[in-house]
């Protein structure tokens, strides 16, 4: 099973001036492939706080689901505390969320999304609202338990068959 931790970004959030939707939308989505949130958290748009707290996730968490702070304003920092905490970047991923997005909204090329390994987990910075949210990770679900096993080590060939479920299938 996949551990899951979600992180909202969010000045208003962390101060209980406006109600997270987006980071529950995360939980309820993880929990359809299998998943389990291990952990959930509402921070404020502070870069050395982020930084310390994805630290501290990637030792519970496979998965770090970050939610907020993507944009271009001024406190906009999640990407950049993630560049910080990571040990190299999965590029593939927001480019393909950007990609899918811009289908939607000519917004989406203003996203600074990151997707990173730090050790044995995989985190992905993903928009602040609940829509995005969803739109965003039915991007990356389909990649999702295959990337988190090789990080974990696997060895199995995998290939990739689009069946009903977009599962990604390993063999031995």
């Amino acid at each position: 099973m996949i551990k899951v931790a979600v992180l909202t970004l969010s000045d208003k959030g962390s101060k209980g001036q406006r109600e997270d939707t987006s980071g529950p939308a995360i939980e309820k989505l993880v929990k359809k492939i299998g998943a389990e949130a291990v952990s959930y958290d509402i921070l404020p748009d502070e870069k050395g706080l982020i930084k310390k707290k994805l630290i501290s996730l990637c030792k519970k968490a496979d998965l770090i689901l970050t939610t907020g702070g993507t944009g271009v304003s001024s406190r906009d920092v999640t990407p950049d505390a993630t560049k910080e905490v990571i040990q190299y970047e999965i590029p593939g991923i927001a480019e393909a969320m950007r990609a899918a997005s811009l289908k939607k909204t000519p917004y989406a090329m203003i996203s600074r999304a990151v997707a990173g390994v730090r050790g044995e987990t995989l985190i992905i910075n993903l928009p602040g609202s609940p829509k995005a949210v969803k739109e965003n990770l039915s991007v990356v679900i389909p990649v999702l338990r295959h990337t988190i096993e090789k990080l974990q080590g696997s060895t199995a060939d995998c290939a990739f068959q689009k069946d009903k479920d977009k599962k990604s299938r390993c063999h031995k």
